[in-house]
């Protein structure tokens, strides 16, 4: 019984935690880069892929208006562009290209989504952003929280959440390009052949589809570490890149220095505490910043620390 109320509570303040975690990311000031990935969401890819039976799904659901992932225009003539899927596999890995065609010669890759088996029943995933699109190879994951008390017994229980890599085996797609009747997926459609159904609309602007786009952000992060090293193998020599899209791009972040922000080292601590009839729960946040790049935040040579402490005092 015991383990039951403990299990219930430490639920409980994870639930407190992601609301918490959600305020203070909506809360931060939006900071735009001025480059073309201001207008992909790699968190929202995820998502979308988490939610898709096939991978012809996926591709519909990138392009769907409603989804609110895609506001490209790269060839800029006014419309969002379509964005193809295509699957590079190579035994058990797989190196997903979401890809848009700019001209009737030059296609531009946008990220590629790849995926390893670890195990029987275990796949990790990760999705990378293309460096002409996002000014640097940007990485994203899916993550899962997990929670952990202090052993202590006493009056205050100390919880700290943790960020787990997500075993992706049981998503429905990686199931699907798992199974043994699986053909290998690539889209059809090219520049001026694209599906009937689809109708491109014109780009919303950057601050309204910044704001679209937060609530992808939930269960999706961006980070450092490279994981799914053999799928990127298969993907590197198979990139396909467009020079007009390239040349945009080192021109803005030439013109921009360090993508528009001031190189340099920061610190930033911020501490919430909110009182409830079972006392009070203090989650604290420490970052620090050296030489930082890019819209997420990815920091060269420094570091990112996510320290979350919750206490439950009785009595």
């Amino acid at each position: 019984m015991q383990n039951f109320w403990k299990l219930s509570f430490m639920s409980a303040l994870a639930t407190l935690f992601f609301t918490f975690s959600l305020a203070a990311q909506e809360a931060e000031p939006a900071d735009s880069t001025g480059l073309p990935g201001d207008h992909f969401s790699l968190e929202g890819a995820i998502e979308l892929f988490k939610n898709a039976a096939s991978l012809e799904e996926f591709e519909k659901l990138l392009n769907a208006e409603e989804s609110n992932v895609n506001n490209l225009d790269l060839n800029e003539d006014g419309d969002i562009d379509y964005i193809r899927v295509v699957d590079n596999m190579d035994n058990d890995v797989h190196a997903i290209v979401l890809q848009v065609p700019v001209s009737e010669t030059e296609s531009q890759d946008i990220a590629v989504i790849e995926i390893e088996k670890t195990g029987k029943e275990e796949a990790i995933l990760q999705i990378i952003g293309d460096e002409d699109i996002f000014g640097e190879q940007t990485i994203a994951e899916p993550f899962d929280e997990e929670a952990q008390d202090n052993g202590k017994n006493g009056p205050s229980v100390d919880i700290v959440f943790t960020r787990i890599v997500v075993n992706v085996w049981l998503w429905r797609p990686v199931r699907f390009i798992y199974a043994p009747a699986y053909v290998v997926w690539v889209s059809p459609f090219r520049w001026h052949h694209y599906p009937l159904w689809w109708r491109p609309w014109h780009p919303r602007p950057w601050r309204a589809f910044y704001a679209g786009v937060r609530p992808y952000h939930r269960h999706c992060h961006v980070v450092a570490t490279h994981r799914v090293v053999h799928a990127h193998k298969v993907y590197a020599p198979r990139r396909t890149h467009s020079t007009v899209v390239h040349t945009r791009t080192t021109t803005t972040v030439a013109a921009r220095g360090v993508h528009g922000r001031k190189a340099g080292v920061s610190k930033t601590t911020t501490t919430t505490t909110v009182k409830g009839k079972n006392g009070s729960i203090t989650k604290k946040k420490t970052t620090t910043k050296a030489g930082v790049k890019g819209r997420n935040g990815n920091a060269a040579g420094g570091k990112k620390t996510t320290e979350v402490t919750k206490k439950r005092r009785k009595g």
